[in-house]
């Protein structure tokens, strides 16, 4: 069978959860779970997620399978309903609906959940320019939305919080933390505030409000740009292998792989590995790209990546043969250095691994 793997360690998600919790002591905590728990398996790292307080998903279709699942806590629609048949479905099943453009408030109107207290979460724009409603507009609607009965969590969402230094982060902080007193102080001291997602989490401890949003930490991934995983005390979740499959010697002056892109200087020894893009390690990659064995010896990545298979130098690794096993990304590699190397992000190559390697949780 062929030698390829994605490991999830349980373990590792549930440690990530209570440094998210240590983080935000006093708020609650959104576990972010769409894009299928950023790629790792939503429905398979519930059990991992049980001290979380409500899960986040993009929408309905995502929401479902988790509470067939078994889950009871709330589930946040956080891209809301894209139909009133939609609206109408998650208020009878005790999910919740971020709303962020008028149709929605509509719905939200017209069709009030039999329930006490339905919870809305109401997205407002602050700076990130994508959904919600403005600051001229958000007054009037929380206003309506909390006169037919709604409870109210205002929202909103960092443009530029892995960046601690971006100056828009404070003119967003700003305006969140004005608009919620105002809501309170004219509408209602019970609407509570969410503007934190991972990177808030880490950068503004004081921002917390009553619910964090927590997403990429949760699976073992710095959200900012100034601390790794570890500096915050984070574990990788994820671990990608596979192993050697055929070992050649070249000659000076040969090349291998598509395009010929290396070409040896000097005799050596090359590893084939028994991964590609089919399995969801990136095709473009740095050439300082490397991968590990569980004695520590670093390999590096020659050549084109291809669809089933990459290449290795093995001249200088002293414990490499036939079936050795090399680590792709996990403790190290890290998926942040990984990414770094593909000019991407972790988000990106962790939702692109496909179902082709063999999954394992523990």
């Amino acid at each position: 069978m062929r030698q390829t793997y994605i490991q999830i360690r349980l373990s590792a998600l549930q440690h990530n959860l209570t440094c998210v919790k240590n983080f935000a002591k006093k708020s609650k905590v959104l576990a972010m779970v769409k894009a299928n728990a950023y790629g790792h398996g939503a429905v398979e790292c519930l059990p991992a997620l049980s001290q979380a307080d409500a899960l986040g998903v993009a929408c309905l279709t995502e929401a479902i399978p988790l509470q067939t699942a078994g889950w009871q806590k709330p589930i946040v629609l956080m891209e809301g309903a894209f139909s009133l048949a939609e609206w109408q479905y998650a208020y009878q099943h005790q999910m919740q609906c971020v709303v962020h453009h008028q149709t929605q408030v509509e719905w939200a109107l017209s069709d009030i959940p039999q329930q006490n207290n339905p919870i809305v979460w109401l997205k407002f724009n602050t700076g990130m320019n994508r959904l919600g409603f403005n600051q001229t507009e958000i007054f009037d609607i929380a206003k309506q939305l909390f006169n037919k009965g709604y409870s109210l969590i205002l929202t909103s969402h960092f443009a530029n919080a892995d960046n601690i230094a971006h100056p828009l982060n404070q003119t967003q902080i700003q305006l969140f933390h004005d608009t919620l007193n105002l809501l309170k102080s004219q509408i209602s001291s019970t609407i509570q505030g969410s503007l934190c997602n991972s990177a808030g989490i880490v950068n503004w401890q004081t921002c917390h409000y009553d619910w964090v949003r927590s997403g990429i930490m949760l699976y073992g991934s710095s959200p900012v740009t100034h601390q790794t995983a570890s500096d915050i005390g984070l574990k990788p979740v994820m671990t990608f292998s596979a192993s050697i499959m055929a070992i050649h010697q070249l000659n000076a002056g040969e090349s291998v792989g598509y395009g010929s892109r290396w070409q040896a200087k000097q005799p050596c020894k090359i590893g084939i590995v028994s991964v590609g893009y089919g399995d969801g390690y990136p095709r473009v990659i740095h050439e300082n790209a490397y991968m590990q064995t569980e004695q520590g010896e670093r390999l590096p990545i020659i050549g084109r990546v291809a669809m089933d298979m990459l290449m290795v130098d093995i001249s200088h690794a002293v414990h490499v043969d036939i079936g050795t096993t090399v680590q792709l990304w996990g403790d190290m590699p890290t998926i942040d250095e990984v990414a770094s190397w593909n000019d991407t992000i972790s988000y990106e190559l962790l939702c692109l691994v496909t179902n082709r390697p063999t999954w394992q949780y523990r």
